[in-house]
């Protein structure tokens, strides 16, 4: 039988503790109390203090997230104010119904295990601060109903696309929205590397339990670069039963990845199947209206001093696919015009990026860069510029065609729907699957990549054809 303070009976404690204990299992959610709070037992009622007994495995994470949430359900059952204080079982000795020693002595000298941490959301990515193009507008549609109804629109949801295109942008969106709008009390965001270094730390420390309901009783789990746990066998394993666990309760599961969930081959088969049971989607680099909106976005933001559109414009031209260093390369210039003195013009942006990004140098391509690129991809396979634009869906046609789609997306400023209408009248999303599929070839086989490439530096030579 547990002491109690003088003047405080047993009857006492257990009461406050008993009506304690259903405020908070109404303030958390249901897996949330049974884990962490429901194992709480209390020891000891002291003025103004209440002590309550939590076993190794979770007094750190106890202490660290439901502190406050312990005492004021502690200071509602008491009717007065009350703090509590977590102890280890057995530390509490008492002599006379008096402690012996001070209490937070012997909490501080208690034996701990490391407290397993979790990436912080990051504020600045938000829904608002997400340029939508047509390369993300799917993935940035889902991502919107997920935040809105976590575990009911898409779950497991997988966005996938090569890297600084977004991806951490909308798994940040997801949670930041959920944080200020929903209803799920624990949203978590790590990386697979990280959860594989907690998991690794866990197993040597012997503090498993910890992890497993760390992850497992999550509200919202958000885990970027899914494809860095392909090959670790011991971690692949630990997972699957995290996503077992996670959706089985109706969390919500958002993964990313820089691959198709098929295309990660070093994975279990098994994880694969789960990755794809859900909704997949992709996010593919942005075009330049997309990037130019992206650095409008970033001036404004951030307060920058003005920057003509046409410098921006410059910017984007030079900078494709990863939108980190499409923003670096803003900061660069603008840094730069201040540190000189000089106009943000597109003549001093191109003066500055040449500098870092030559490579990515390329002429503008004039109104009419659609037929030459389709001159110029036509010769290139032995096609007639009219097959391009015909209906004809044969292999030798409908390759150099999707080729020729890319190209014209890469290297002139007209919209989707434009470039689609100039091959035979078809629509956007046909040009969006154009340009996948040869993004898709480029990376899986080089010398397909070095054909491209060379057919891109001749439509952007001086030298070109009239």
């Amino acid at each position: 039988m547990r002491c109690c303070a003088r003047g405080t009976t047993l009857s006492e404690l257990e009461n406050i503790w008993n009506r304690a204990s259903g405020l908070l299992r109404s303030e958390v959610s249901e897996s949330t109390f049974q884990v962490w709070l429901e194992p709480l037992r209390p020891a000891l009622l002291e003025p103004g203090v209440l002590l309550v007994e939590a076993s190794d495995s979770i007094r750190s994470w106890v202490e660290s997230r439901f502190s406050g949430l312990l005492s004021e359900a502690a200071s509602t059952a008491a009717g007065r104010p009350m703090t509590v204080e977590i102890v280890a079982p057995g530390q509490i000795s008492v002599s006379g119904n008096h402690l012996k020693g001070s209490i937070r002595e012997n909490v501080a000298t208690a034996s701990e295990p490391t407290q397993l941490e979790t990436a912080d959301l990051n504020p600045k990515f938000d829904f608002e601060q997400f340029v939508i193009g047509e390369e993300n507008r799917l993935a940035h549609a889902a991502a919107l109903a997920v935040a809105e109804m976590p575990g009911q629109a898409y779950n497991p949801l997988f966005i996938y696309g090569p890297p600084g295109v977004g991806k951490t942008h909308l798994l940040h969106s997801i949670g930041n929205f959920i944080e200020s709008h929903g209803e799920a009390r624990r949203v978590i965001y790590t990386t697979a590397e990280e959860f594989t270094n907690q998991f690794v730390g866990s197993l040597r420390g012997g503090d498993i339990e910890t992890f497993k309901a760390l992850y497992r009783t999550t509200d919202v789990l958000l885990i970027d670069d899914i494809q860095f746990l392909e090959s670790k066998a011991r971690t692949e394993e630990e997972f699957f039963h995290t996503f077992n666990a996670i959706h089985d309760t109706g969390a919500q599961l958002v993964i990313s990845s820089d691959r198709t969930p098929a295309d990660l081959g070093a994975l279990e088969e098994r994880l694969r199947e789960r990755f794809g049971s859900g909704l997949v989607v992709d996010i593919q680099p942005p075009d330049i209206q997309t990037r130019t909106s992206i650095l409008a976005m970033r001036v404004r933001r951030d307060g920058l001093a003005e920057v003509p559109r046409e410098t921006l414009v410059t910017i984007a031209q030079r900078i494709r696919g990863n939108v980190r260093m499409l923003e670096g390369a803003l900061i660069r210039v603008v840094a730069y015009a201040s540190l000189t003195g000089s106009e943000v013009t597109k003549e001093l942006a191109s003066e500055v990026l040449e500098q870092i990004y030559p490579e990515q140098s390329r002429e503008k391509i004039g109104p009419a860069s659609s037929d030459q690129i389709k001159r110029i991809v036509a010769e290139a396979y032995g096609l007639d510029c009219s097959q391009l634009e015909s209906k004809s869906r044969s292999a030798n046609v409908l390759w150099p065609r999707q080729v020729a789609m890319y190209l014209a997306r890469e290297v002139s400023e007209q919209p989707l729907p434009e470039i689609g209408r100039s091959f035979g009248g078809r629509n956007h999303s046909t040009v969006i699957n154009a340009c996948k599929r040869v993004q898709q070839r480029i990376a899986s086989d080089p010398q397909e990549a070095l054909a491209i490439r060379a057919l891109e530096r001749r439509i952007t030579s001086n030298d070109r054809a009239a």
